[in-house]
C-alpha cells in the first residue's frame, strides 16, 4: 500500500507539472516534448526562435485560417467544432479536426504525439488552463516556434521557412506562408519546398481564409507591436 501511495503521488506530481510551468511560459523559448525526445535519441533538431512581431504577418494569418479559424473567440477548446467532429465520427467519417491551436500547444509542450483518448483527456483541461494563463498572441508565438515544419527535424517557422524557401520567416510571401500552413500537421508527407497538387490547392484555400481572419486580432484586444500591423498589407 505504501508503494501504491508513493506511485500515486508521483503520478499526481507529474500531472501537475504542466500547470505549474505554464505561467512561466509568458517569456522564454520553450521546446516541445518531441524536440526533447529527438535530441535524447540523437535525431537532428533545427529550431531558431523568431518573435511573433518579427515574422511576416502572412504566416500567423495563414496558420490561424488553416488550423483554428475561431482561435480568437474560444477559450482553448472550440466546442462547436468538437461537436461537429463527434457527429462526423458517429456517421462513420472518422474522428478528425476540432483540435485548436491551444490544444496543439498543450500536446506539443507537455504531452506526446499520436492519437489517444488518454492524451485527449489530459489535453482538454490543460488547453483551458493555457488559454487562461497566456495571452492569445503568446500562445500563437509558441505554436509557430515549436510546430514541426520540415521532414528532417525542422521545428518552428524560421527553420521551416529556411528549409522550404531558403530565407527567413520574416520575408514570407502570402503564398509561401500558405504553403507552410498547408504542410501542417504532417511535414513528412506534405512538402512546401516541392508542393504537389494537393498542397497547392490547400495553399490557395488558406490564402483566402487568411484574409477572413484579419479582424481576429481586434476581437482579442491585440495591440502594438505584436499584432498591430496584421490588419494591413505590407508593401
Amino acid at each position: 500500500m505504501r508503494a501504491l501511495k508513493i506511485l500515486a503521488l508521483l503520478v499526481l506530481a507529474a500531472l501537475l507539472v504542466p500547470y505549474v510551468l505554464t505561467p512561466f511560459y509568458r517569456a522564454g523559448h520553450p521546446v516541445s516534448t518531441l524536440m526533447v525526445w529527438r535530441r535524447l535519441t540523437g535525431a537532428p533538431v533545427s529550431r531558431q526562435w523568431i518573435d511573433l512581431q518579427a515574422m511576416s504577418p502572412y504566416l500567423p494569418r495563414a496558420v490561424v485560417g488553416a488550423e483554428d479559424a475561431h482561435f480568437c473567440k474560444h477559450q482553448g477548446i472550440d466546442f462547436g467544432a468538437l461537436r461537429e467532429a463527434i457527429n462526423n465520427a458517429k456517421e462513420g467519417e472518422g474522428m478528425r479536426g476540432a483540435s485548436t491551436i491551444t490544444q496543439q500547444v498543450a500536446k506539443n509542450l507537455f504531452l506526446w504525439q499520436g492519437a489517444s483518448y488518454v492524451r485527449k483527456a489530459l489535453e482538454f483541461p490543460l488547453a483551458l488552463w493555457i488559454d487562461a494563463m497566456l495571452p492569445k498572441q503568446r500562445i500563437l508565438e509558441i505554436y509557430l516556434n515549436i510546430a514541426e515544419l520540415g521532414p528532417s527535424g525542422q521545428f518552428g517557422a524560421e527553420a521551416g521557412s529556411n528549409f522550404a524557401f531558403g530565407h527567413s520567416a520574416a520575408n514570407l510571401s502570402p503564398r509561401e506562408a500558405a504553403l507552410l500552413a498547408s504542410i501542417l500537421p504532417n511535414p513528412h508527407i506534405r512538402n512546401a519546398r516541392l508542393p504537389g497538387p494537393g498542397v497547392r490547392r490547400l495553399a490557395g484555400t488558406y490564402m483566402a481564409r487568411a484574409q477572413a481572419v484579419t479582424t481576429c486580432w481586434a476581437k482579442i484586444g491585440a495591440s502594438e507591436p505584436i499584432f498591430g500591423h496584421f490588419g494591413h498589407n505590407r508593401p
